[in-house]
């Protein structure tokens, strides 16, 4: 038995919006829901043996937090709200939407954010984040058992649990995420949500469904922002709203130029080098200066062949996240492929085309914008596929 769901029927039983274990009988809790697990994780962190060994025992259940009504509606009486999404820089961004639902329907509440130190800038510019606790799990797992990175992980969790939380939502699903979460303190009648089951083209790891009090069942094809969207209204009771903002915020001023985001982690996810040069000579025809940035040495000898080609073209140095995000948010546009930055762009309201070699623009691309869209083909989408998707998002009159 896992802990109990939301917003779906069991086995063909109707089960209510949100069930607790507060509704379990006194003294039982769902098979696998152990204290002992974050334990037995930690180590993999700390090589802390501690008690781990012992027989773990379940958890008690724990009752229905005040931020919400008896009617089961949200309520603004100061709750604290901790939301875990760690990694990486696109899933970060996409989580944004939530928050910004979150303030609307509790503009009370203080909300945290824990994640990944390297986009922790990006959280810092994102309105309403109260507090951004960092995290560095990526590097301490190359290193588990040694001192400095013991030593950083107790940093982490005293950090982590100066605040008790009414409500801890693991947006990620993942057993890192997990057991972040499970080191929160909750306030005495604070509970744990988190997923129910993984969705379609998403990454979920079961103990992201052991380790917390409620589990939120969501409809399997959904997209990323939505499901962070839906996850968080569900557990904290408002209605999703029917407008959505990221509340990203950028201090450049407005350029001519249109950026080329060409880089990506994958390899598979990339556009053909005279496709970019390509574009960008039209992007000067059109009267924009094209803009380069790369994240990578590879990435910058892409961008400088790219440039070569081209007559008005700059390869941005090296940037920051912080400096990053202002450089893109004062460029006249952003053609990009699926990637962190692409995200970034949509979330700064940029006219953008975002390029996809796989049908996956449903679940991680802008959805019916006006001033972003999608272009799928394979093995690549064609230069005048794109051309006339720029065309459409912002015109093709001079900057």
């Amino acid at each position: 038995m896992s802990p109990p769901s939301v917003g779906a029927a069991a086995k063909g039983r109707p089960e209510p919006v949100v069930q607790s274990l507060r509704d379990l009988p006194e003294g039982t809790a769902p098979e696998g829901l152990e204290p002992a697990a974050p334990i037995l994780l930690e180590q993999n962190w700390t090589g802390d043996r501690g008690e781990a060994s012992r027989e773990p025992r379940p958890a008690r259940p724990r009752a229905v937090h005040a931020v919400f009504s008896k009617s089961g509606e949200a309520t603004s009486v100061g709750a604290k709200i901790l939301i875990v999404k760690l990694s990486s820089l696109g899933d970060v961004v996409h989580a944004m939407p939530a928050l910004q639902d979150i303030r609307k329907a509790l503009p009370q509440a203080q909300i945290d954010w824990v994640v990944e130190r390297g986009f922790a800038p990006l959280v810092r510019r994102c309105d309403g984040v109260h507090r951004v606790i960092e995290c560095e799990l990526r590097r301490w797992r190359q290193s588990p058992f040694s001192a400095a990175t013991r030593g950083e992980w107790r940093a982490f969790k005293q950090n982590l649990q100066q605040e008790s939380y009414d409500a801890v939502i693991d947006l990620q699903g993942l057993t890192k995420s997990a057991l972040v979460s499970r080191l929160a303190r909750l306030a005495p009648q604070g509970r744990r949500y988190g997923l129910a089951a993984a969705s379609e083209g998403s990454s979920f790891e079961a103990p992201a469904r052991w380790l917390v009090d409620v589990a939120v069942t969501l409809p399997t094809h959904i997209d990323a922002e939505t499901r962070s969207r839906e996850l968080c209204a569900k557990a904290l009771g408002y209605a999703l709203p029917a407008t959505k903002s990221y509340g990203l915020r950028s201090s450049a001023a407005t350029t001519s130029q249109v950026a080329l985001v060409h880089g990506s982690s994958r390899a598979d996810k990339l556009w053909p080098l005279a496709s970019w040069q390509a574009l960008g000579q039209r992007l000067n025809e059109q009267g924009y200066d094209v803009a380069l940035p790369h994240g990578s040495d590879t990435e910058e000898a892409m961008a400088q062949r790219i440039a070569g080609a081209i007559g008005r073209a700059q390869v941005w140095p090296r940037l920051g996240l912080d400096a990053l995000t202002d450089a893109l948010g004062g460029c006249a546009g952003v053609v990009g492929v699926d990637s962190g930055l692409s995200h970034i762009a949509v979330a700064l309201d940029l006219p953008h085309v975002q390029i996809y070699n796989f049908d996956t623009a449903w679940r991680t691309g802008p959805q019916n914008a006006a001033r972003q869209c999608c272009v799928f083909a394979q093995p690549t989408p064609s230069l005048d596929a794109v051309w006339q998707a720029w065309l459409a998002v912002c015109g093709a009159s001079r900057p």
